[in-house]
Order: C-alpha cells, then sequence, then structure tokens
C-alpha cells in the first residue's frame, strides 16, 4: 500500500496501551464536572424522574454508538478512526471533513479544561490569578503528552482510578444516607419525589433539556477507537472496554442522579447554583456534608480537579491523534506525522497545545463571549463525530455484505444492527436541531449569534465536507469496492524519527 505522502511504512505509534488503559480512558473521559457539579442542574430542570429518564434514553443512544464503533475499531483499529471509516465507507470529502471535525472538538476541549482548572485552584489560593493555573496545567498536561504513549496511559488510568473511587463513596454514603444509618437527619423516604411537580417537572421540554445536557456529559466514550492504534492488543482489548465501560457509566450517573433526587428536593436553589467557583454547593459537597464529613468542599475541590485534568489530559491525546491521522492521510501538513523514537507525534502534539493556549488567551480579553461560543461549538462537533459514526457503520456493515463476507470474520458484532446505528443516527439530528430549543423558550429565537453558537460547528462540518468535495470532485464509495482490509491506511505509513530525517 503507497502513502499518499511517500512515507516510508513503519509502526512508530506505539503499542503501549494495555486493556486497563483503554478502559480508563472511555470510563475517564465521560466522568467530570458534568457528574460531579451539574447532575444537581438536570434534577432541577426536570425533577428526578425526568433526568434520571433523559440520561436513561441519551445512554441507550450511546450504547449503540458504542457498539457500532467497537465493531469498527477491533478489526480496523487505528488512531485516526473517524477520518479513516467516513473516507472508507461514505466518501473521501466526508471522511476529511469528520477528522478536521473531531480535532477541533478536542482542541477546544483541552481549552477549556485548563480554565476551568484555573477557576478551581482560586478556592484554596484566591489571590492567585487563575490564569497562572491555568498555564501551570497547560505545560503539566503537554509534558505528559510528551512521553511514551504508556506514560500517558498509566497518568490516565490513576486520574480515572481516584474520579470512579470517589463516584463510589458518594454511592454509599449517599444509600447510607437514604437509609438514616448515617448523618443528623431522618430518612427522607420518597418525600423529596412527591415535592412540587416531582418526579417529573416541566414535562416534556424540562427533560428534553437535560437530554441535551445528558448527551454532552457522554461525550469522550469514543476515544477507545482513538487508542485502538496504539493498544496491545486491540481485538480483544476493544470489545472488553465496550462492554464494560458503557454499564459502568450510566450506572454512575442513573446512580448519583437517584441519590441526588432521594436527598436533595429539586426544588433546593443550590443545585441550579453550583460551579466550579462555588464547589461548597455542589450536590456532591452537599451530600458528604449531611454524611457529617467537615471536610466535603475540600475533598470535592480535589476531586474534581483530578476530573479536569484528567479530561484535559484525554482531550490533548484525542486531539493530537486526529491531526496526527489527517497528516498521514495528506490532509494536514506532513510535518505532523513526525513522531519520536518513543512514538510520540510531536508537532502535533505542539501544535494542539498551542491551539488550546490561543484559545485561553483568547477567554482572557473582553467578556469572554467568544470562549463561550467556542465551548459550546466543541460539544455540537462531538454530536457530529457521533453522527459520523452511526452512518460510517451502516456503510460499513452494508459493504461487509455487498461484497459476501462472513459476519464470523468480525473479532466483536454490534447488537441489533441496523437498527442500532439507524436509531442513533436519528436521535443525534434530534439533539442538535434541539440546540437552540433555550433561545425559543426565552423568546429570544431571533438572535443571530445564539444560532452561530448552538449551530457553528455543525456549519464548518458542512463546510469543509462540501468544500472538499467541490475542489477534489472525488464520487461517494462504491460499497460493493469499498476497502474492507482490516489494516488501516494510517497504520502502514507511520514516520519514524529516521525517515522524517
Amino acid at each position: 500500500m503507497s502513502s499518499p505522502l511517500g512515507i516510508t511504512p513503519d509502526e512508530s505509534l506505539r503499542k503501549g496501551l494495555q486493556t486497563r488503559h483503554i478502559s480508563m480512558l472511555a470510563l475517564g473521559g465521560a466522568i467530570g464536572t458534568g457528574l460531579f457539579v451539574a447532575s444537581g442542574a438536570t434534577i432541577a430542570d426536570a425533577g428526578p424522574g425526568g433526568a434520571i429518564t433523559a440520561y436513561l434514553l441519551m445512554g441507550a443512544m450511546v450504547f449503540f454508538l458504542m457498539q457500532s464503533l467497537g465493531e469498527m475499531s477491533a478489526y480496523i483499529p487505528c488512531s485516526n478512526p473517524f477520518e479513516e471509516y467516513g473516507k472508507r465507507f461514505v466518501s473521501p470529502s466526508f471522511g476529511f471533513a469528520a477528522g478536521w471535525n473531531y480535532w477541533f472538538n478536542w482542541s477546544i476541549t483541552l481549552a477549556a479544561e485548563v480554565v476551568a482548572a484555573g477557576l478551581i485552584m482560586k478556592y484554596w489560593l484566591p489571590d492567585v490569578p487563575s490564569w497562572v493555573w491555568s498555564v501551570v496545567f497547560l505545560a503539566g498536561l503537554l509534558a505528559l503528552n510528551l512521553f511514551a504513549v504508556k506514560a500517558f496511559g498509566e497518568a490516565e488510568f490513576w486520574f480515572a482510578t481516584i474520579k470512579v473511587i470517589a463516584v463510589v463513596v458518594f454511592l454509599f454514603v449517599g444509600v447510607l444516607l437514604i437509609l438514616g444509618v448515617v448523618g443528623d437527619m431522618p430518612s427522607p423516604g420518597f418525600s423529596n419525589w412527591t415535592v412540587g411537580d416531582a418526579p417529573f417537572v416541566d414535562f416534556p421540554l424540562g427533560m428534553l433539556s437535560v437530554f441535551l445536557i445528558a448527551g454532552f456529559a457522554f461525550q469522550g466514550t469514543e476515544m477507545i477507537a482513538v487508542a485502538a492504534g496504539e493498544a496491545v492488543n486491540p481485538k480483544t482489548a476493544i470489545p472488553r472496554a465496550v462492554r464494560t465501560v458503557f454499564v459502568r457509566i450510566l450506572l454512575f450517573y442513573v446512580g448519583t442522579l437517584t441519590i441526588i433526587g432521594f436527598l436533595i428536593p429539586y426544588t433546593n436553589p443550590n443545585l441550579l447554583n453550583a460551579s466550579e467557583e462555588n464547589i461548597a454547593i455542589a450536590p456532591f459537597t452537599l451530600v458528604f456534608s449531611q454524611a457529617g464529613i467537615s471536610v466535603a468542599a475540600s475533598m470535592m475541590n480535589a476531586v474534581i480537579l483530578i476530573a479536569i485534568l484528567s479530561a484535559g489530559n484525554a482531550s490533548l491525546f484525542a486531539a493530537t491523534r486526529a491531526l496526527f491521522g489527517l497528516s498521514l492521510e495528506g490532509s494536514a501538513p506532513r510535518a505532523f506525522a513526525h513522531v519520536t523514537r518513543t512514538g510520540v507525534p510531536i508537532l502535533a502534539v505542539a501544535a494542539t497545545a498551542a491551539i488550546g493556549a490561543l484559545c485561553f488567551l483568547a477567554s482572557r480579553v473582553g467578556d469572554g463571549r467568544a470562549y463561550v461560543w467556542l465551548v459550546t461549538a466543541s460539544s455540537v462537533a462531538g454530536f457530529v463525530t457521533w453522527m459520523g459514526i452511526a452512518w460510517a457503520h451502516y456503510r460499513f456493515r452494508r459493504a461487509w455484505h455487498a461484497q459476501e463476507r462472513p459476519l464470523d470474520d468480525l473479532p466483536y458484532k454490534a447488537w441489533l444492527y441496523p437498527a442500532g446505528p439507524i436509531i442513533a443516527l436519528v436521535m443525534c439530528v434530534a439533539v442538535i436541531a434541539g440546540q437552540n430549543l433555550p433561545a425559543i423558550r426565552d423568546g429570544s429565537a431571533g438572535n443571530l449569534e445564539l444560532w452561530l453558537t448552538a449551530y457553528g460547528a455543525l456549519f464548518v462540518f458542512l463546510g469543509l465536507w462540501w468544500g472538499h468535495k467541490l475542489v477534489t470532485r472525488l464520487p461517494a464509495v462504491d460499497l460493493r469496492t469499498a476497502d474492507l482490509s482490516p489494516r488501516s491506511a494510517a497504520s502502514a505509513h507511520y514516520l519514524t524519527d529516521e525517515h522524517a530525517k
């Protein structure tokens, strides 16, 4: 197989990620401030019943997406899966746009995480400007990603482990509080599920608004496909991660919302007012305080800081591999395919960190509205990525049947095909279409800035897709001749230091 860049084939992205690394990468990517801080707001908006129902529905969609991604990435492991699968099974232009969309998504997320980390540090050191801490943490994440991928994997494993322990302890303490075993207050029973309009508040619009938030919370689970390219044994590691990670994430989110619903009424104003800057009233902190843990706020602040650094670490990894893959395919400058002797795409890491730094600097000037737009755009870009996964998998399986290949040749088979990817695709479209629902409800549907904030990332994706097609005139993939070889194009064209010289 010849490289579009004329690169000599070499496996230079080192196979350094074990199954435990990949599982924790996906698990850690979906557990962050959305769970520790914003989970209370979902109950305030929709009530405990509405919030849990929304997360269960979104969880079903993510389950189908994980199945689709697991089938393709176990068979074709690579570090640029969204571009690779899009080019192979949809069209070269679709894959081009999907690859750049994914890089954009996680580069902006990196900026968001380092800014949030700076805000968290103000809890302990309020006199130190938050931007100082943002720079320190960005430098630390950059250093972690400049080592061999095994160092990244170990760091993410321990980051995610601490987060998981915090959630498990919260669930355990919460159950004891519900039973009246600990704390100074008697068991609340089901009283908070019947107060006011509970369990469903402002139904169905309240649940729909939470449905959008729930989708953002689950973003990051698709990182198992990015990690597949550097997995020691992807044919076993990816299926195991798909089977176990989703169940754990769903249990953590639904379990957390259930505990909060029992212990804190949806009318409690603290549920809406909690933020990274006011961690003392976050739902996790409130529950631990009820249990008589006096250092609850400081403890949760530390856990949330770790969660943010974990998300930033994963963001830099995912964005770097996306840019590396774009370079290998000829969709980005060749320099980004350069890797060190330890298998790190150093220029891709540096470029992604630079974008994160530029966006961070943009948030420090003016009123920060540009930065808010970028963060929102990043979230929408995540749903665009999910749409691409569902569509590429649908086309992948159709190509498989068109070429009369036996399903037993697949190391992992997705459940409920073709219903799974179709349902996931329809739900993603519904979520993106509903981005401007708050503006419509508030009577500001005519505000151009709100429309650009809600759909800007989608417009960028469509512009890249159609612009590439207009320039190249390349047709859609014929399923009868689609490339179904198990080896990815990118994995055959990695650069080493010697080749780069």
